[in-house]
Protein backbone atom coordinates (compact mmCIF):
# COMPACT_ATOMS: atom_id res chain seq x y z
CA UNK A 1 0.00 0.00 0.00
CA UNK A 2 1.40 3.39 -1.01
CA UNK A 3 1.80 6.11 1.60
CA UNK A 4 0.14 9.48 1.43
CA UNK A 5 2.85 12.13 1.01
CA UNK A 6 1.64 15.73 0.79
CA UNK A 7 3.82 18.41 -0.74
CA UNK A 8 6.49 19.46 1.74
CA UNK A 9 6.74 16.05 3.46
CA UNK A 10 9.95 14.05 3.01
CA UNK A 11 9.61 11.12 0.64
CA UNK A 12 11.08 7.78 1.80
CA UNK A 13 14.32 7.23 -0.12
CA UNK A 14 17.56 5.23 0.09
CA UNK A 15 18.31 6.60 3.56
CA UNK A 16 14.90 5.49 4.80
CA UNK A 17 15.44 1.97 3.49
CA UNK A 18 18.94 1.74 4.98
CA UNK A 19 17.59 2.77 8.37
CA UNK A 20 14.68 0.36 8.00
CA UNK A 21 17.14 -2.46 7.32
CA UNK A 22 18.92 -1.79 10.60
CA UNK A 23 15.63 -1.33 12.45
CA UNK A 24 14.24 -4.66 11.27
CA UNK A 25 17.23 -6.39 12.84
CA UNK A 26 16.65 -4.66 16.20
CA UNK A 27 12.92 -5.31 16.10
CA UNK A 28 13.37 -9.04 15.59
CA UNK A 29 14.87 -9.14 19.08
CA UNK A 30 12.63 -6.54 20.68
CA UNK A 31 9.38 -8.06 19.45
CA UNK A 32 9.96 -11.01 21.76
CA UNK A 33 9.70 -8.67 24.76
CA UNK A 34 6.43 -7.30 26.22
CA UNK A 35 5.75 -3.57 26.34
CA UNK A 36 8.35 -2.43 23.82
CA UNK A 37 8.40 1.37 23.42
CA UNK A 38 9.51 2.76 20.05
CA UNK A 39 9.99 6.40 19.04
CA UNK A 40 10.37 7.71 15.48
CA UNK A 41 11.78 11.26 15.47
CA UNK A 42 11.03 13.25 12.32
CA UNK A 43 8.59 10.67 11.05
CA UNK A 44 7.58 12.30 7.77
CA UNK A 45 5.08 9.97 6.11
CA UNK A 46 5.38 7.60 9.07
CA UNK A 47 7.10 4.88 7.03
CA UNK A 48 9.46 3.76 9.81
CA UNK A 49 6.87 4.11 12.56
CA UNK A 50 4.45 1.92 10.58
CA UNK A 51 7.12 -0.72 10.12
CA UNK A 52 7.80 -0.73 13.87
CA UNK A 53 4.08 -0.92 14.65
CA UNK A 54 3.90 -4.27 12.87
CA UNK A 55 5.88 -5.64 15.82
CA UNK A 56 3.25 -7.38 18.02
CA UNK A 57 2.73 -5.53 21.28
CA UNK A 58 4.98 -2.59 20.39
CA UNK A 59 3.84 0.87 21.48
CA UNK A 60 4.98 3.26 18.76
CA UNK A 61 5.13 7.05 19.02
CA UNK A 62 6.08 9.28 16.10
CA UNK A 63 6.99 12.98 16.19
CA UNK A 64 7.36 15.65 13.50
CA UNK A 65 7.61 19.43 13.52
CA UNK A 66 5.54 19.65 10.33
CA UNK A 67 1.76 19.55 10.72
CA UNK A 68 1.52 18.17 7.18
CA UNK A 69 3.76 15.27 8.16
CA UNK A 70 1.80 14.66 11.37
CA UNK A 71 -1.51 14.51 9.50
CA UNK A 72 -0.03 12.34 6.74
CA UNK A 73 1.46 9.88 9.24
CA UNK A 74 -1.83 9.69 11.16
CA UNK A 75 -3.72 9.02 7.94
CA UNK A 76 -1.24 6.37 6.82
CA UNK A 77 -1.44 4.64 10.21
CA UNK A 78 -5.23 4.60 10.18
CA UNK A 79 -5.29 3.35 6.61
CA UNK A 80 -3.06 0.44 7.57
CA UNK A 81 -4.87 -0.05 10.87
CA UNK A 82 -1.67 0.23 12.85
CA UNK A 83 -1.57 1.71 16.38
CA UNK A 84 0.84 4.62 15.95
CA UNK A 85 0.50 7.76 18.10
CA UNK A 86 1.71 10.75 16.09
CA UNK A 87 2.54 13.98 17.93
CA UNK A 88 3.44 17.43 16.69
CA UNK A 89 6.53 19.14 18.02
CA UNK A 90 10.23 19.88 17.72
CA UNK A 91 12.40 16.77 17.86
CA UNK A 92 11.78 15.01 21.20
CA UNK A 93 9.92 17.79 23.05
CA UNK A 94 6.51 16.05 22.89
CA UNK A 95 7.89 12.95 24.66
CA UNK A 96 10.16 14.50 27.28
CA UNK A 97 10.07 12.47 30.48
CA UNK A 98 9.37 9.18 28.69
CA UNK A 99 11.84 6.35 28.00
CA UNK A 100 12.13 4.13 24.94
CA UNK A 101 13.66 0.79 23.97
CA UNK A 102 14.29 1.89 20.38
CA UNK A 103 14.57 5.36 18.88
CA UNK A 104 14.70 5.80 15.10
CA UNK A 105 15.56 9.01 13.27
CA UNK A 106 16.21 10.12 9.71
CA UNK A 107 16.91 13.79 10.46
CA UNK A 108 17.80 16.54 7.99
CA UNK A 109 21.54 16.20 7.32
CA UNK A 110 22.22 17.68 3.88
CA UNK A 111 24.94 20.34 3.79
CA UNK A 112 23.70 23.50 2.12
CA UNK A 113 25.13 26.97 1.51
CA UNK A 114 21.66 28.50 1.86
CA UNK A 115 19.72 29.26 5.05
CA UNK A 116 17.23 26.82 6.52
CA UNK A 117 13.74 28.08 5.68
CA UNK A 118 10.26 26.82 6.31
CA UNK A 119 8.65 24.45 3.84
CA UNK A 120 9.96 21.44 1.99
CA UNK A 121 13.60 22.57 2.14
CA UNK A 122 13.46 22.10 5.93
CA UNK A 123 13.04 18.33 5.45
CA UNK A 124 16.63 18.01 4.24
CA UNK A 125 18.54 21.30 4.64
CA UNK A 126 20.71 21.15 7.78
CA UNK A 127 22.99 24.16 7.32
CA UNK A 128 26.54 24.58 6.09
CA UNK A 129 27.89 21.63 8.11
CA UNK A 130 24.79 19.41 7.96
CA UNK A 131 24.53 19.33 11.75
CA UNK A 132 21.84 21.85 12.60
CA UNK A 133 19.52 19.04 13.69
CA UNK A 134 22.03 16.26 14.36
CA UNK A 135 23.75 18.12 17.21
CA UNK A 136 20.46 18.81 18.97
CA UNK A 137 19.30 15.23 18.49
CA UNK A 138 22.53 13.77 19.88
CA UNK A 139 22.19 15.95 22.98
CA UNK A 140 18.61 14.91 23.71
CA UNK A 141 18.42 11.22 22.84
CA UNK A 142 20.59 9.75 25.65
CA UNK A 143 18.05 10.96 28.25
CA UNK A 144 15.21 9.16 26.47
CA UNK A 145 16.66 5.65 26.28
CA UNK A 146 15.85 2.92 28.73
CA UNK A 147 18.61 0.70 30.06
CA UNK A 148 19.98 -1.21 27.03
CA UNK A 149 17.86 1.04 24.78
CA UNK A 150 19.09 1.63 21.24
CA UNK A 151 19.21 4.64 18.94
CA UNK A 152 19.43 4.13 15.17
CA UNK A 153 19.93 7.21 13.03
CA UNK A 154 20.96 7.70 9.42
CA UNK A 155 23.08 10.53 8.05
CA UNK A 156 25.51 11.38 5.28
CA UNK A 157 29.19 10.77 5.97
CA UNK A 158 29.73 14.36 4.77
CA UNK A 159 27.85 15.56 7.86
CA UNK A 160 30.47 14.39 10.34
CA UNK A 161 30.18 10.80 11.48
CA UNK A 162 32.91 11.20 14.08
CA UNK A 163 31.10 14.21 15.55
CA UNK A 164 27.91 12.17 15.93
CA UNK A 165 29.73 9.23 17.50
CA UNK A 166 31.63 11.50 19.86
CA UNK A 167 28.54 13.36 21.06
CA UNK A 168 26.60 10.16 21.66
CA UNK A 169 29.50 8.66 23.60
CA UNK A 170 29.76 11.86 25.64
CA UNK A 171 26.10 11.24 26.50
CA UNK A 172 26.94 7.85 28.00
CA UNK A 173 26.14 5.65 25.00
CA UNK A 174 28.23 3.09 23.15
CA UNK A 175 28.14 4.14 19.49
CA UNK A 176 29.31 2.66 16.20
CA UNK A 177 28.60 2.68 12.48
CA UNK A 178 26.18 -0.19 11.88
CA UNK A 179 25.55 0.02 8.12
CA UNK A 180 27.02 1.94 5.20
CA UNK A 181 25.90 2.40 1.62
CA UNK A 182 27.37 4.45 -1.22
CA UNK A 183 24.77 6.10 -3.42
CA UNK A 184 24.77 8.58 -6.33
CA UNK A 185 23.98 12.19 -5.53
CA UNK A 186 20.34 13.09 -5.69
CA UNK A 187 19.15 16.34 -7.31
CA UNK A 188 19.87 18.48 -4.22
CA UNK A 189 23.40 17.18 -3.67
CA UNK A 190 24.11 17.48 -7.40
CA UNK A 191 23.20 21.17 -7.24
CA UNK A 192 25.58 21.61 -4.29
CA UNK A 193 28.45 19.61 -5.80
CA UNK A 194 30.54 22.61 -6.93
CA UNK A 195 30.18 24.21 -3.48
CA UNK A 196 31.19 20.92 -1.81
CA UNK A 197 34.24 20.70 -4.08
CA UNK A 198 35.24 24.27 -3.17
CA UNK A 199 35.08 23.31 0.51
CA UNK A 200 37.26 20.25 -0.11
CA UNK A 201 34.57 17.84 1.05
CA UNK A 202 34.45 15.91 -2.22
CA UNK A 203 36.94 15.38 -5.02
CA UNK A 204 36.65 16.76 -8.54
CA UNK A 205 33.73 15.17 -10.39
CA UNK A 206 32.86 13.05 -7.32
CA UNK A 207 29.12 12.56 -7.39
CA UNK A 208 28.49 9.89 -4.78
CA UNK A 209 28.14 9.97 -1.01
CA UNK A 210 28.22 7.44 1.81
CA UNK A 211 25.11 7.06 3.93
CA UNK A 212 25.69 5.56 7.37
CA UNK A 213 23.41 4.17 10.04
CA UNK A 214 24.77 4.85 13.51
CA UNK A 215 23.79 2.54 16.34
CA UNK A 216 24.11 3.82 19.90
CA UNK A 217 23.14 1.88 23.02
CA UNK A 218 22.74 2.72 26.67
CA UNK A 219 24.63 0.13 28.70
Amino acid sequence: MRLLRPRGVYAPQEDTELLAQAARSELRTLCAQPGVEVLDVGTGTGALALMAAECPGARVTAVDISWRAVLAARYNARRRRLPVVVRHGDLTEPVEGRRFDLILSNPPYVLSPGPVRRGEVRTWNAGVDGRQVLDRLCARVPHLLRESGVLLLVQSALSGVDATLGQLEDGGLSARVELRARIPFGPVMARHAEWLEQRGLIGPDERKEDLVVIRAQRN
